[in-house]
């Protein structure tokens, strides 16, 4: 089983997304898979994601309604064995709270190392373009979980 945890600011757009992507993939592809979503941010915690994230995922298919946004924790360095953060700043975030002995691997979410702009003001190619990298992000994560090329 891969632990995999995505990490936007507030977890209710991109994160959310990225969860339900990821873990319609792995269902589809047959592959063992616990995906969860987080913020770096307390904002919006308890929260469920933006209805644009919802009405988007949707449209591909992908149910993130029941979610609710939380904030990354300590525990998570231990519980997932890959952090993808959406952009550098939350990457910058999460090396700041890292524990020095923690055990999962933190990286970008995008493939090409392409930060995932946040939709949430708009502009950008809005949520349809977020979710065109997402897929991107699926494949490669399951490629390299389970070794396929």
């Amino acid at each position: 089983m891969i632990r995999v945890l995505c990490v936007c600011l507030g977890n209710i757009c991109r994160s959310p997304m990225a969860e339900g992507v990821l873990a319609a993939r792995a269902r589809e592809a047959g592959v063992a898979l616990e995906v969860d979503s987080a913020g770096t941010g307390s904002w919006h915690v308890g929260d469920a994601p933006d209805p644009r994230a919802i009405a988007a995922a949707a449209a591909r298919g992908i149910d993130i309604a029941g979610q609710h946004a939380r904030q990354v924790s300590m525990v998570d360095f231990e519980r997932f064995d890959l952090i993808l953060a959406m952009d550098e700043g939350n990457l910058a975030s999460l090396e700041r709270l890292r524990p020095v002995a923690a055990r999962a691997a933190l990286r970008l979410a995008h493939p090409d190392g392409q930060p995932v702009p946040d939709p949430y003001y708009g502009g950008d190619g809005g949520f349809e373009r977020v979710l065109d990298m997402l897929e991107a992000m699926a494949e490669s994560v399951l490629r390299e979980g389970t070794g396929r090329r």
